[in-house]
């Protein structure tokens, strides 16, 4: 039996109360059915500046009408104190999730990245620490790496940021680290490796490659490549997110009082390798996809060559285990993005 095994179990037994930030996102919505399906009590909270109430639709569907009755939504926003107030009252862990994400959106928008990202998180900080929550789990990134080169990526040795994101996460574990030791606050940072999974948005300026190639494919679009094909991430399926998140919230005390893990599986896969993954799982719905070839095109500004994560310290601070590799990932992914786009029973 896993770390994770155990948990569930506990929770299971010893229900609690959780407030899930971004809750009608893409994380955020896996976070709060998994934690409803636990018997937890749920509070929500989201301006659907980028979740969408189809996401918390699908969700009341899944876990049904009972457990559906232990989550109170609020629609408000994390740079709004009193909204920050109101969602932490009576919450014992914070799984937050709220955010604008996107290396390119940040390019063309900084302002709102730091005001969502840094305003917003230091606003729900500040609301979690007055309120005395247990511990505050925030969704943290790898692109704090920035232009390190090394490989594996490990927690301790970051690079220069190369986007305003990348400015206000690793900013955003500052300010954890900071209120852990001035205020005793106990935080957890989640480095979150390019997760991918069912109700990741498809659509949008700003939307992450593999829900656009799904939709692409589905749709016998023209695949885009931003390079060579040959970058290389950690992509990392969002059951084992939801994993980190909840095995970070219950873990003992934490020696420094803040601490960041990364999340992700230990591997590499290029573009070009992900994208024949993509083309032969669409392929069951739509054979014409099989014939398709991408189309490359200039590196996009802000990109780091190669990401890989070294899961060792989330393994044995938090016994995280990931379950899902990236084709059992795709495995699970690629249906729902099939019923998405109508595309009926599997050849």
């Amino acid at each position: 039996m896993t770390a994770y095994d155990t948990l569930r179990d506990q929770l299971v037994a010893q229900p609690r109360t959780w407030l899930v930030t971004g809750c009608a996102g893409f994380i955020g919505s896996n976070l709060l059915e998994a934690l409803l399906r636990l018997g937890q009590t749920v509070v929500g909270l989201d301006n659907f500046s980028t979740g969408h109430q189809r996401n918390l639709d699908e969700v009341r569907e899944l876990v049904g009408a009972e457990a559906w009755q232990r989550f109170r939504f609020i629609e408000g926003d994390i740079r709004q104190p009193d909204d920050c107030a109101q969602a932490v009252a009576g919450v014992d862990y914070v799984l937050h999730q709220a955010a604008l994400g996107s290396v390119p959106r940040s390019l063309d928008d900084p302002w709102n990245t730091h005001d969502n990202n840094i305003n917003g998180f230091l606003r729900l900080l500040i609301a979690s620490r007055d309120a005395g929550v247990k511990r505050f789990v925030y969704a943290a990134s790898s692109s704090t790496y920035g232009d390190h080169p090394g490989l594996p990526k490990v927690e301790d040795v970051i690079g220069n940021p190369l986007s305003p994101y990348a400015v206000t996460k690793y900013v955003d574990e500052l300010y954890g680290d900071v209120f852990a030791r001035a205020y005793g606050v106990s935080a957890v940072g989640l480095r979150y490796f390019n997760v991918f999974g069912p109700r990741q948005d498809p659509n949008g300026a700003y939307a992450a490659v593999m829900p656009m190639w799904f939709a692409a494919l589905l749709k016998q679009e023209a695949v885009y490549i931003n390079g060579d094909g040959e970058t290389s991430r950690d992509f990392c399926f969002v059951g084992n997110a939801v994993q980190a998140n909840l095995l970070a919230a219950t873990a003992p005390a934490l020696p420094k009082g803040h601490e960041v893990f990364n999340v992700a599986v230990g591997d590499r896969t290029t573009l070009n390798q992900l994208y024949a993954a993509i083309r032969e799982q669409v392929a069951r719905w739509q054979p014409a996809a099989a014939a398709m070839q991408p189309v490359y095109r200039d590196f996009r500004a802000g990109d780091v060559r190669h990401s890989q994560a070294d899961i060792g310290k989330a393994t044995s601070l938090l016994g995280y285990a990931p379950t899902h590799r990236v084709a059992e990932g795709l495995d699970i992914a690629a249906p729902w993005y099939a019923q998405l786009f109508g595309a009926g029973a599997p050849a």
